[in-house]
């Protein structure tokens, strides 16, 4: 696949984005131009890389606030490098265990420019860092009963999850109940993001640590 076969960037991007579409599209062309070779797409990706992953991410910005956000299994960017672009004003923390992909990470934040990013190497439960954030987003990383012990811990009191779910967000929150009592969980819902806007709609599980 060539990047002529990239998609066409969506009319949507420059609403979601505004004057920072300019790095979006630095970063879509760095993803599209790298990411098979170094394993951070499929090769089946180019076509949908907007669509599906970029855009697909963006939406969620509008939930995040002014405050220290971790992303887990941060991978490519998706969605941290993304909803950093998209929302300067909060500050981000990508975590990520693999070499390559930290690599790739700190890559990007040097040639974006993002002062509102920093990467850390590390599995989601030996950051350290537990209770330090007031959110935490995940895309892609596990289903939620694995992912919930994974991400909650590193939540202030108060803190909110916001991840990235598929269309069966809500059988996933179902199978996951115990858990979700075990940590303390509250006001758990799927937000569903971008109707209207993107030809497949964004689910998030959302929820607050007590």
């Amino acid at each position: 696949m060539t990047l002529s076969e990239l998609e066409g960037e969506p009319a949507a991007a420059a609403q979601l984005f505004g004057e920072r579409i300019v790095l979006a599209r630095e970063f879509a062309g760095a993803l599209a131009e790298h990411g098979e070779e170094r394993g951070l797409i499929g090769p089946l990706e180019l076509p949908r890389l907007w669509t599906r992953h970029i855009l697909n991410c963006a939406v969620v910005a509008p939930l995040l606030r002014p405050g220290l956000v971790g992303d887990v299994g941060s991978g490519a960017g998706l969605p941290g490098i993304v909803l950093a672009i998209a929302r300067p004003d909060v500050d981000f923390v990508l975590i990520e265990p693999m070499d390559r992909r930290v690599t790739w990470l700190n890559e990007q934040v040097q040639a974006l420019g993002l002062r509102n990013v920093s990467v850390l190497r590390a599995r989601s439960q030996e950051t350290g860092r537990e209770g330090e954030f007031s959110q935490v987003t995940a895309r892609a990383v596990s289903g939620l009963s694995k992912l919930i012990p994974m991400t909650a811990p590193l939540l202030r009191p108060a803190g909110e999850l916001v991840l990235m779910k598929g269309a069966g967000a809500e059988k996933e929150i179902e199978a996951a109940s115990k858990v979700v009592r075990r940590f303390r969980l509250r006001d758990v819902e799927v937000v569903t993001l971008g109707d209207g806007v993107l030809d497949e709609v964004t689910r998030v599980v959302r929820a607050t640590v007590e």
